[in-house]
């Protein structure tokens, strides 16, 4: 075996200044990653609690096996726009009663998790990657649909979430949407095509308009839970598929559905004998 040796020296004055420089980069490089993940910040977080509701990435976080990893894709979306950095949508690889998933989570702090053209990206890359891998796709919905001062830059390639949703399906790859809270217009289709849906009760809506849109329409009078609450949808419409009394159920659920698939994983796992420890100390 050709080792490699470096013949870097360490205690050169041109390694000092580089060193002290990428230093510099990777503290800059943090600090956006920290704005990613206080989402629209502590007064958006702290009434998001008030209303009994957990943030995006505890909601990954308990739909995870414990102490396993979560590979986190496109942290810094929307960096050096006018959209906060993280594009109020979370997305990332974890494992779930064994299996490999594609999760997506929108971030409410943000906006209400309404989605902007970054957003869209955000998600079209994490939905590419599903079908690529053949990984199950999970999404933790709460979102309002398109951010209105930008939906004319969504509204026609925003349709291609909802063709990939059928073309997972399509190919055999799962879809599961878990609704924890409004998911409005644009965000009613998520469910609306996903293979298994699980709603949370008095927290999940799902309807292209809502109550007041409704009114103005046709002069029907109806509230949130009468038009599009989990309990609606779970006894009326069919749209639902579980239904949940609160996030950590729902989150449950959605894991005895992971559970469930019987889904093998696409490729093999390395065995032991093919990791070789590190020559050097790392």
């Amino acid at each position: 075996m050709t080792v490699l040796r470096s013949v870097l020296d360490t205690t050169a004055p041109e390694y000092a200044a580089n060193r002290e420089a990428m230093l510099a980069k990777l503290d800059a490089l943090e600090a956006e990653h920290a704005k990613a993940l206080a989402g629209g910040g502590e007064k958006y977080l702290a009434r998001h609690r008030g209303r009994g509701r957990l943030p995006a990435r505890e909601r990954v976080e308990l739909l995870l096996d414990p102490d396993t990893p979560f590979l986190e894709l496109s942290p810094l979306a929307a960096w050096g726009s006018d959209y906060t950095v993280g594009a109020s949508l979370v997305t990332g690889i974890g494992v779930v009663e064994g299996v490999e998933c594609l999760i997506t989570a929108n971030d409410p702090t943000v906006r209400g998790g309404a989605s902007n053209p970054w957003t869209l990206k955000k998600a079209l890359r994490a939905n590419e990657i599903a079908r690529a891998n053949r990984l199950p796709l999970i999404s933790l919905v709460e979102s309002g649909g398109a951010d209105l001062p930008s939906q004319k830059e969504i509204f026609i390639p925003g349709g291609a979430l909802f063709r990939d949703l059928t073309r997972l399906s399509e190919a055999g790859i799962p879809t599961i949407a878990v609704v924890f809270g409004n998911s409005t217009a644009g965000g009613a289709y998520v469910p609306g095509m996903s293979d298994h849906v699980i709603m949370v009760d008095r927290g999940a809506k799902v309807f292209l308009g809502g109550p007041p849109l409704v009114r103005m329409a046709t002069g029907e009078e109806a509230d949130d839970e009468e038009l599009g609450g989990a309990g609606m949808h779970a006894r009326v419409s069919g749209l639902a598929d579980h239904f949940a009394v609160d996030e950590p159920d729902a989150l449950r659920q959605a894991r005895r559905v992971v559970a469930r698939l019987n889904r093998p994983k696409a490729h093999p796992a390395p065995g032991a004998a093919d990791v070789r420890p590190p020559r050097h100390d790392e």
